[in-house]
């Protein structure tokens, strides 16, 4: 639904067993359950991914959801089965040092490169500011102009 909509969004990984941000969910929601988003811009917070993919479809787009995001538990087992060949890459925690900001990655959720680089932020437990850049999306006609070329997912660290 990020790409959808083409929003920027921060990102605090919590893979299985990391140290710094399920506490914090934890914390902050009062379960230890995911997805777990925060809107800085409305101070909406929520668990649940329909809930969250709905919220966002009303609040940042015109409220239709993709038929492909809509489908409930049918959505929840064809993405299980889409994971089922990374063999829980993303998933689980291997420890690194935070940097001092977020990464900045430039990166689309459709791609496979860009799931490779994003699956490694998250298993590293790092944070990361995800710039979706969608095939149409007017960021990737910026980010080319700027760079050249747009080829898989971009970086950016501290």
């Amino acid at each position: 639904m990020v790409s959808v909509l083409d929003l920027d969004v921060l990102y605090y990984p919590c893979p299985k067993g990391s140290p710094t941000f399920r506490p914090k969910v934890l914390e902050m929601g009062g379960k230890r359950q995911f997805p777990y988003m925060v809107d800085p811009n409305t101070g909406v917070a929520m668990y649940e991914s329909d809930d969250i993919i709905n919220y966002l479809a009303k609040t940042y787009g015109d409220g239709s959801v993709p038929i492909m995001l809509k489908l409930g538990l049918l959505t929840t087992i064809t993405a299980g089965l889409a994971l089922s060949g990374r063999s829980g890459k993303g998933s689980s925690y291997t420890p690194a040092k935070l940097p001092s900001q977020p990464i900045e990655i430039w990166a689309y959720e459709g791609s496979p490169f860009c799931k490779i680089a994003r699956e490694t932020l998250v298993e590293l437990e790092l944070p990361h500011l995800l710039h979706s850049c969608a095939r149409g999306s007017p960021k990737r006609q910026d980010f080319f102009k700027k760079y050249g070329l747009f080829q898989g997912a971009l970086y950016r660290g501290s």
